[in-house]
């Protein structure tokens, strides 16, 4: 903490001495001694880094034998607060504080509100390199670290920002950080922060948050076929209620309702947004197109349709589904006890064609499996194996198999998703999306850090791992499309 008003000189220096001179002369020695004790050197280490840390403190908080001074105004205010600092010190953490410093002794910070707020905390830092912040203290201070060069303390705000996605706040938080990251060029941040809103964009749809989100940020989401949520028809109201809020400039409007996957919505759904949707009626003549290949699709058989449309696009591909039709959820309590397996059923395709066709899968999970490099190697001899296994060397699998032959559903593959949802803060988050054609075995990194061994590991929720299966019914065109 800083002394915050002017005035006071800065308390002489006996004898010239410089004021690191004194700090060094009162703090305890820290050394490494040696001495020869029977015939061996034997060493020790003293360490009195927290003392130096602490007298740090004290002399920011009085100000002594200060040679700077910071005076920090917020934009639009009158209100000056004053802090006595050392340039040795500023210098050594940060490049703009050398150069600022360079020539004078005092400086004038104009900074935003939220930001002066908080420069008496990022000065702190600056002398003993340590920090505590909030959810919405994170942009300015990262604002501050970035705006005066102090990496170390803009890589920490970073991986802050990164491990809190989650975190609850009255009025969210993950769209704002990735408006601020796109700002500040952080494409670590950015991508971290759209990851996240792909995989709980129902939660963030429901929010207040929702209507921060920028029509840019909303495209690439709508790009998206990781996006997690009930049906594609949530997203549409989603997307209608955005646009009436923000009332975009037309093409804007067009370009984000020509994003939805038309044909993904059952056709007694699409009647209706035909009669009922404001937001279409306005906007039918750049949609129209889009609503009638949606209507032939539902009609027509996929192989017929295939004919004249070209199936393999993103318009006619799945996303992440959370209904019924579309997957399931489950809960395996103790996950690291023994093999588990279960079975559900989900439609053949999103065509209204194939809904009634049902497609039974086996689901098998070990949480023990082993790769093939580490399965033990035999031979003819006496020994027999000779590698040694830990049933710990193993690792988590799933594998989930149609329980029908694949001459039940020619012309259509299917891609497999897992989420694995965590709890934050009392609230069931999607942590990782794991994608594979038939098992877990093609992902390396299913589960790779979860360490169900642990009652305490973050993937468990009260002891159990709870996970949500999708199937993603993917057609494909087996005649060439007339041009």
């Amino acid at each position: 903490m800083a002394r915050l008003t002017g005035g006071r000189p800065a308390v002489p220096r006996p004898g010239g001495c410089s004021w690191a001179t004194l700090l060094l002369l009162s703090l305890p020695i820290q050394a490494a001694l040696k001495a020869d004790l029977s015939g061996e050197a034997a060493a020790a280490t003293i360490n009195h880094s927290l003392a130096l840390i602490h007298r740090l403190q004290e002399l920011l908080r009085h100000g002594n034998a200060s040679d700077a001074t910071l005076r920090v105004r917020p934009v639009g205010s009158d209100e000056v607060k004053v802090f006595h600092a050392h340039q040795l010190l500023l210098a050594l953490q940060s490049e703009a504080f050398a150069s600022l410093l360079h020539n004078q002794s005092v400086v004038t910070l104009h900074e935003p509100a939220d930001s002066a707020a908080l420069f008496e905390k990022f000065i702190r830092y600056l002398y003993c390199g340590e920090i505590s912040i909030l959810l919405h203290q994170a942009i300015p201070m990262h604002r501050l670290a970035s705006k005066y060069r102090v990496a170390t303390l803009q890589r920490g705000v970073a991986e802050y920002m990164k491990g809190h996605l989650a975190s609850e706040s009255s009025q969210g938080h993950v769209v704002g950080w990735y408006h601020y990251a796109v700002k500040v060029g952080d494409a670590a941040l950015q991508e971290s922060c759209l990851q996240f809103l792909a995989w709980n964009l129902s939660a963030v749809m429901a929010s207040a948050e929702w209507a921060t989100v920028s029509a840019e940020l909303l495209a690439l989401l709508l790009e998206r076929s990781d996006l997690v949520l009930q049906s594609e028809l949530e997203l549409y109201n989603a997307v209608e209620e955005w646009v009436g809020h923000q009332q975009p400039e037309g093409p804007v409007a067009e370009k984000l309702l020509r994003s939805i996957r038309y044909p993904m919505i059952p056709p007694s759904h699409l009647f209706h947004l035909q009669t009922q949707s404001a937001a279409l009626g306005r906007h039918y003549g750049a949609l129209q197109d889009l609503l009638f290949q949606a209507f032939q699709f539902h009609s027509a058989s996929p192989i017929h349709f295939a004919k004249y449309y070209d199936l393999n696009c993103s318009m006619f591909l799945p996303r992440n589904y959370l209904s019924s039709a579309w997957g399931s959820q489950w809960v395996i309590s103790n996950p690291a006890r023994d093999d588990r397996s279960t079975s559900f059923q989900t439609q053949l395709g999103p065509s209204n064609h194939d809904t009634s066709k049902r497609v039974t899968w086996n689901v098998l999970f070990s949480p023990r499996w082993l790769p093939v490099s580490l399965r033990p190697v035999y031979s003819d001899s006496v020994s027999g194996a000779i590698q040694s296994v830990r049933i710990e060397d193993g690792r988590p699998r799933l594998v989930i198999t149609p329980a029908m032959t694949s001459s039940d559903f020619a012309g259509v593959s299917f891609q497999k998703t897992v989420l694995v949802g965590v709890r934050q803060q009392g609230r069931l988050f999607v942590k990782h999306a794991y994608s594979f054609h038939q098992s877990s075995e093609e992902v390396a990194d299913f589960l790779a850090h979860a360490d169900l061994q642990k009652r305490t590991s973050e993937y468990l929720v009260d002891n159990a791992l709870h996970l949500h299966l999708i199937v993603k019914p993917v057609y494909h065109s087996l005649i060439k499309v007339k041009k």
